[in-house]
């Protein structure tokens, strides 16, 4: 009988999603990086000593003159990247979020989105998934950091093909752009060229009259697992990726809780500043509904293994799983 459920739930969607293999989503960075470099000539590459962990080594392999080893200077590898893109380059800069974003805000604010600089900050080891590295290089503000620069767009994808292909994507569009992804092995389920993925749209992966749930990055899969528990209890919800977080599908959101009237937001990331204070914000000027948030609660993190770490701070199918029977009760 399982089976047909998980056909159910999912017959909605253009495609069953299926875990096809775990990879990480910075392999899809990098991937993506060499494939979007071997067709655009203009596209360089700079990174803070950082290559083999932001897979940016097939890059300088074949492309050694385009790429850019900036050392342990985070601020000036910044700088070079704004400097690069008045003749006309378009620089991925490549390290870890915490480095990426809180090191160098200073920068990032005058040299590339005061300017509107064609500058892609391209971010790994985003968020508690991060592990065993700790607190101090867990950051879980920098969605909120980089959504409220101005002219700063910002990205969120799921698994490696989205990872793959919103490298592909922003390439295309000028302007400054902060593509977060991270370290772990994570299930890889979307689509290599997923005609549904739209930079600025969100991606109806499954649909429910029930709850909306509203997630991006690593709690996708975990959300699309809620989904199918959910449903053995006749509750149907729909799954909604995110992956765009600015600028944000305004329409798109508002279309779809018109639907269910009760939302749910999952997010690895902190409570305040992101996803959540972002629709929360939304519905509340359009169409005010209840809202659970499934998120960090204003914490560091701490060292242990990504699937630790998600549990103990509250990100887990379970915290998800109740967020969603706590909305149902206000609905």
């Amino acid at each position: 009988m399982f089976p047909l459920l998980l056909f159910y739930s999912f017959q909605n969607s253009m495609y069953n999603y299926i875990d096809t293999g775990k990879k990480d989503t910075r392999s899809g960075f990098g991937e993506g990086l060499l494939n979007v470099a071997r067709e655009n000539a203009n596209i360089v590459a700079l990174c803070a000593d950082l290559i083999g962990s932001l897979k940016m080594d097939a890059f300088s392999e074949e492309f050694p003159q385009r790429f850019f080893q900036c050392g342990i200077s985070e601020a000036n590898m910044i700088s070079v990247a704004a400097g690069m893109t008045i003749g006309g380059k378009i620089p991925f800069v490549g390290t870890f979020a915490n480095f990426a974003t809180g090191r160098v805000y200073d920068q990032i604010r005058q040299s590339v989105c005061y300017s509107n600089k064609n500058v892609k900050i391209c971010a790994s080891h985003a968020g508690l998934t991060l592990g065993e590295d700790g607190a101090t290089h867990q950051i879980l503000e920098d969605i909120g950091l980089m959504r409220m620069l101005p002219n700063m767009k910002v990205v969120v994808p799921c698994d490696f093909n989205q990872t793959k292909l919103a490298t592909t994507k922003i390439s295309q569009i000028d302007s400054p752009f902060y593509l977060r992804f991270g370290r772990p092995k994570v299930p890889n389920f979307t689509l290599p060229d997923d005609p549904n993925f739209e930079i600025g749209k969100i991606q109806t992966l499954v649909s429910g009259s029930d709850v909306s749930i509203f997630t991006n990055g690593h709690l996708v899969w975990t959300a699309l697992k809620a989904a199918e528990e959910l449903l053995l209890n006749n509750i149907s919800v729909s799954v909604l990726n995110v992956h765009t977080v600015k600028p944000i599908d305004v329409e798109g959101i508002l279309k779809e809780v018109l639907n269910t009237k009760a939302v749910v937001i999952a997010e690895e990331h902190q409570i305040n500043g992101g996803l959540c204070d972002l629709i929360s914000q939304i519905l509340g000027r359009n169409i005010p509904l209840p809202v659970e948030c499934v998120a960090v609660n204003d914490s560091f993190g701490e060292s242990g293994t990504p699937d630790e770490l998600l549990i103990k701070y509250g990100l887990g199918k379970e915290d998800i799983l109740k967020a969603v029977n706590k909305v149902l009760k206000r609905k």
